[in-house]
């Protein structure tokens, strides 16, 4: 039978995943918007962009307002969720334009930012050791969740884009409501009093600070890659005598390469507590970013050359996701990680509101096949950010000693 730390985990993972449908629902339909609705090119990615700047809103205010460790986490979790699905299910009810959609996608963001922190801080009030296993599986769920509206439009959604916003709202609801059944665990600190110098202190802490410098370089690549994914295998298979129509296709395969980044969390973790943080997280960057410039030698080739590679790269692109977020709930403050983990996704997801921006620049100039390129720079930074953490004293925090 399940430990009772262990069914924590399941359900809140459960709900994590359920309520994440929501980050790409937009996206995943943006194609028939985009013919319903009249939307540019730019419309369509702000879409996906909005979520981003509303999270990046929702979590600097939740920071400023240490919002993560003055509410009940589960509590902020489960309004939050259904708050996000009741955006959603407007825009899918009642909008045929898009700036009222763009203005309800950042409204969904803001309510996300009360969603993946707070799911973080309730498991690390329940595992001590096992930590980096623990977030990782949170992380695999968000990943899955995220890749399940892309699933939904595969599945029967093409050319019916209010069945993916309607079916990631049901979804979000549900993984609301279950959240209210996580206990506080025997480790989460008690809630604290409003401080707002505690940012400050976080933003000088050295060793938690270069853990964010991995973090974001991380985040440069991830959520571009993520967005992009379905054009990139579009162009691709079109590259190679496909049918540039090849929607259902490309979104299935969309879903594999975000959804087994699943099985890559959960692997990462597992192996983050037994042979250190920064050294998992810093091979994880490594191979991703070597993808980065590897889909340009790949773009155009035969499909079974392109499944394996963007698959391989799905697994490996967030596995490192959440040892970055164990780290820094190892070396904060103890009364205010639930702040450090909101102000490191704030600024985390800040980023990829420029990287998103950024590829259908480069497409632009250069295609789809390099289109992924610059992304190479993020990890490229974040390595270097995680292995300056490994040389200092405060890095015996992590993972039980095990840097």
């Amino acid at each position: 039978m399940l430990s009772r730390k262990h069914r924590v985990l399941s359900l809140i993972a459960a709900a994590e995943l359920l309520a994440m449908s929501l980050w790409f629902s937009a996206t995943a339909a943006a194609p028939e918007l985009a013919s319903e609705w009249g939307l540019t090119a730019t419309e369509s990615a702000w879409l996906t962009t909005a979520v981003q700047a509303g999270f990046v809103a929702g979590a600097f205010l939740s920071s400023a307002l240490t919002l993560s460790d003055v509410i009940r986490p589960r509590y902020l979790f489960a309004g939050s969720a259904v708050s996000g699905a009741f955006f959603t299910a407007v825009i899918a009810t009642f909008v045929d334009t898009a700036v009222p959609a763009i203005a309800l996608r950042f409204l969904t963001g803001v309510t996300l930012a009360g969603v993946y922190p707070p799911g973080m801080k309730i498991l690390a009030g329940w595992f001590e050791e096992g930590r980096g296993f623990a977030i990782g599986v949170l992380v695999g769920a968000l990943t899955v969740g995220s890749a399940l509206p892309h699933l939904l439009r595969a599945i029967g959604g093409v050319g019916q884009p209010r069945v993916v916003l309607y079916g990631a709202a049901g979804l979000a609801t549900v993984g609301g409501l279950l959240a209210l059944f996580v206990e506080p665990g025997p480790y989460q600190a008690p809630a604290a009093p409003f401080d707002p110098d505690a940012i400050g202190r976080i933003l000088r802490d050295r060793e938690t600070m270069l853990a964010n410098g991995g973090y974001f370089g991380h985040m440069w690549e991830l959520y571009a890659v993520w967005t992009w994914i379905p054009a990139y295998l579009v162009a691709s298979i079109a590259a190679n005598g496909g049918s540039s129509e090849s929607s259902s296709l490309a979104s299935l395969l969309a879903f594999g390469t975000i959804a087994i980044g699943g099985a890559g969390a959960v692997f990462a973790g597992f192996a983050a507590d037994r042979f250190g943080r920064t050294t998992i997280t810093s091979a994880s960057m490594i191979v991703s970013g070597i993808s980065c410039l590897a889909s340009g030698f790949l773009f155009g080739s035969s499909v079974y050359l392109l499944v394996p590679f963007v698959l391989m790269w799905g697994f490996v692109i967030v596995a490192d996701s959440a040892q970055f977020s164990a780290a820094v709930s190892e070396l904060a403050e103890e009364s205010y990680v639930g702040t450090a983990l909101t102000l490191q996704t704030a600024i985390g997801f800040l980023l990829t509101t420029i990287s998103i921006q950024l590829i259908p620049v480069v497409v632009d100039q250069v295609g789809w096949q390099w289109a992924f390129a610059p992304l190479a720079l993020g990890p490229a930074i974040g390595t270097l950010s995680m292995l300056r953490l490994r040389g200092l004293p405060g890095a015996s925090k992590l993972a039980g000693g095990r840097k």
